[in-house]
C-alpha cells in the first residue's frame, strides 16, 4: 500500500471522526475565541492524536516488518483485507459484544476519566494531552489506517503512513473544534453510510495487493515475484548457437 493513501483514508475517515471524536473537540477549552491562544490550542490538540496514530504506526511498522522479513507480508495484506471486509459486514451488536470483551476498552473508562483534570487546566499543553489521549480512544476507521501500517512493510513505512493518516483527519477536525458542528446531522449521516463502502473498497485494495498481480499501482508484483519471472525467464531463453 502507497504510504501517501494513509493521508487519503484520514481525509475521508474524518466525517466518521466528527461524530466519534466531535463532542471532544467542540468543548476545547483553549482561551477566548478568535484569540491566538484559542487556535493554538486546537492545534496542539490535534498533533497530539497525530502522534499516537505515529506510535500506532510505529507498533503496527515493527511487525509488519517481521512479517515481511518472514516472507509473509502479502499474506498479511490479503488477510487484513478479508478482516475489513468480515468486521464491516457483521451486525453491530455482534461487533459491540465483542469488543467489549477486549482488555483495551477495559482502559478507555481510565482515558475518559483523565480528560476532566485536563479540560480544567485549559493550558496548550493539556491541550496537547488530551489530543494524545483521544487517539487511544477506539475507532473502527483508525484500524483500516493499521492494517495499511500493518502492510507499509517496514517500521519509517509504518510510523510515516500512521502520521499522514492523523494530518489526514486535521482539516475537518481543525474546523470541527473552529466553528463548531458545520455539517449538519442529516449530511453526516448521510456520509456514514458511505464508510463502510470506502473501507470495503480499501479492504479488496489490500486484498489485490497481496494478490501480486501485476496491476500498476493497484496490485503490483513484490520484488521477489518479479525476481522470479527473471529467473524463468532466463530458464526459458534457448542456449546460444556457437
Amino acid at each position: 500500500m502507497e504510504i501517501f493513501t494513509g493521508f487519503v483514508i484520514g481525509l475521508l475517515g474524518s466525517l466518521h471522526c466528527i461524530g466519534m471524536c466531535g463532542p471532544i473537540a467542540l468543548a476545547l477549552p483553549a482561551g477566548k475565541f478568535k484569540s491566538i491562544r484559542f487556535y493554538f490550542g486546537r492545534i496542539y490538540y490535534n498533533l497530539g492524536r497525530v502522534v499516537t496514530y505515529s506510535f500506532f504506526g510505529l507498533v503496527f511498522g515493527i511487525i509488519g516488518k517481521n512479517f515481511a522479513m518472514a516472507g509473509l507480508q502479502n499474506w498479511v495484506s490479503i488477510i487484513s483485507g478479508a478482516g475489513i471486509i468480515i468486521i464491516v459486514l457483521l451486525p453491530q451488536r455482534i461487533k459491540t459484544n465483542a469488543l467489549s470483551k477486549l482488555p483495551f476498552y477495559r482502559v478507555t473508562d481510565k482515558i475518559k476519566n483523565a480528560f476532566g483534570g485536563l479540560f480544567k487546566s485549559g493550558s496548550l499543553t493539556a491541550m496537547f494531552s488530551i489530543g494524545i489521549l483521544n487517539g487511544f480512544l477506539p475507532c473502527g476507521f483508525v484500524y483500516v489506517g493499521l492494517a495499511g501500517a500493518l502492510t507499509a512493510g517496514g517500521i519509517l513505512p509504518g510510523i510515516l503512513y500512521m502520521a499522514l493518516f492523523g494530518l489526514g483527519t486535521l482539516p475537518v477536525m481543525f474546523l470541527t473544534s473552529v466553528i463548531g458542528n458545520f455539517v449538519s446531522v442529516g449530511i453526516r449521516q448521510k456520509l456514514t453510510k458511505i464508510i463502510p463502502a470506502l473501507a470495503i473498497l480499501l479492504a479488496v485494495i489490500f486484498i489485490l495487493r497481496g494478490l501480486n498481480l501485476g496491476i500498476p499501482f493497484i496490485s503490483p508484483k513484490s520484488e521477489k515475484m518479479m525476481l522470479m519471472d527473471k529467473m524463468d525467464n532466463r530458464e526459458k531463453k534457448p542456449p546460444c548457437c556457437e
